[in-house]
């Protein structure tokens, strides 16, 4: 056996686990029994963090993370086998997969019309499912389980968490329809005067040929008094001013 392969095998052969203790030598070998089992699990994991992403309308849902999750979880099998049966040193097939991920991935994460980007979280929910599903194949059983579970927790837990602290933040950004290209300077005036500083402001060309001009905001609350206000009731106020079409916070 390799110097690769020691660092994936103990003594015995398999890749030390404290589940796989429990259940035995069966748990970790390469049968039907070992692979139903990491099948089951993987399809838990994955439709418990699909549904998460399907209820927030992500766009990589159920169906996606099932068969992400099952390819990765297969080729951590292979590579098993390959790796304590043949003797081959590295973990191809393991390897092949994150290159895939990683592009397919890469591909999820989009720019929308807002000038907002989405799909970020979702990308590296799925490269992190399928290490996750790629530890369950080689029959790291505890790493997999408390790895899904930590994921979990940064995905529900600490979502509200981030949106208190992106709602006491002197920092946010807009979303910003004006009635027409020559309001932006009222609007500057207006936003100035409330109490608002513009840290930036980028034209949408996505709205080119709407009769609409389309702006991304980013602003510093500048006034105290102003701070103590939450960010959608400064937003609100700033809808009801006459040069202001749309507008709606970003993020």
């Amino acid at each position: 056996m390799s110097d690769a392969s020691a660092l994936l095998a103990n003594s015995s052969g398999l890749p030390p686990d404290s589940i796989a203790d429990l259940l035995g030598p069966w748990s970790q070998e390469v049968n039907i029994a070992s692979v139903a089992l990491k099948t089951a699990l993987v399809i838990l994991m994955a439709v418990v963090l699909g549904c998460e992403r399907s209820r927030n309308r992500h766009a990589a849902g159920l169906r996606t993370f099932i068969v992400l999750s099952i390819g990765s979880m297969l080729a951590g099998i292979g590579d098993v086998y390959f790796i304590t049966v043949l003797g081959v040193g590295f973990p191809i097939l393991s390897a092949a997969v994150f290159i895939g991920i990683s592009i397919i991935t890469a591909n999820t994460i989009i720019f929308s019309s807002k000038n907002q980007i989405m799909g970020l979280t979702t990308s590296v929910g799925m490269w992190a499912m399928s290490i996750i599903s790629a530890m369950l194949g080689f029959g790291l059983y505890t790493a997999a389980l408390i790895g899904f579970a930590a994921l979990m927790i940064g995905l529900l837990a600490f979502s509200k968490m981030e949106k208190y602290i992106k709602d006491k933040s002197n920092h946010f950004e807009i979303h910003l329809e004006l009635k027409s290209r020559g309001s932006l300077q009222d609007f500057v005036t207006m936003a100035r005067e409330f109490g608002l500083t513009i840290d930036n402001l980028e034209l949408n060309p996505a709205y080119a040929n709407s009769g609409l001009s389309v702006y991304t905001v980013k602003f510093t609350i500048s006034e105290k008094s102003l701070r103590k206000k939450s960010h959608n009731s400064i937003i609100e106020a700033l809808s009801v001013l006459d040069c202001v079409h749309y507008i709606e916070k970003i993020g």
